[in-house]
């Protein structure tokens, strides 16, 4: 984790989820929103789905991804609250004293996917990756139902845009309290 993030630190936000890519599409402007929609997101599709490819390719006896052990509203439900978290833990990191320190956001990121991926691995995979699971999916062939649109990619991606929704509007709630407060006391 520590590599791959200094990697993405290195070339400025390189991205393997289309979760953080919509998070970063959606604090941006309108010409980074389409960018990212029309060309980052399909593209880490496709490097997943190259990427799985060559893995059974090369171990066969490996896994085959994530799969739903629950019916499609719970796992729905779950996944978008593992993303939920996720996402306000992100933007919180990003805003907080922590974000200069490149170990320890690394580390608190880190150790949160984690034990949320192991709360939900039993039920959906705990994946929150729609790209990732889209190319376990794919190798599977059964990437075309409603279950794996419905769980993997429309839950996360509503969590996400409610997260981003969520934390700014907390933000800006705490802001314009300590604004209130400063104008009280002088």
């Amino acid at each position: 984790m520590f590599f791959y993030a200094f990697l993405s630190k290195l070339f400025h936000g390189g991205a393997n989820n289309p979760l953080a890519t919509l998070l970063d599409a959606i604090s941006g402007d309108f010409h980074n929103f389409l960018f990212c929609i029309g060309s980052r997101i399909p593209a880490q599709v496709i490097g997943y789905i190259v990427g799985v490819k060559l893995l059974i390719d090369t171990i066969p006896e490996v896994g085959r991804g994530p799969r739903l052990n629950v019916d499609v509203p719970l796992g729905a439900l779950i996944e978008g609250l593992l993303t939920f978290l996720i996402v306000i833990i992100s933007l919180g990191l990003a805003t907080t004293k922590i974000q200069r320190n490149f170990f320890i956001k690394t580390w608190i990121s880190s150790f949160i996917k984690i034990i949320l991926h192991k709360l939900g691995s039993g039920l959906t995979g705990g994946c929150m990756n729609p790209a990732s699971v889209m190319g376990w999916a794919y190798a599977r062939g059964d990437h075309i139902t409603k279950e794996h649109f419905v769980v993997y990619w429309l839950a996360p991606m509503e969590a996400t845009l409610l997260a981003v929704w969520t934390f700014k509007s907390l933000v800006r709630r705490m802001r314009k309290d300590k604004t209130c407060s400063k104008r009280k006391s002088d």
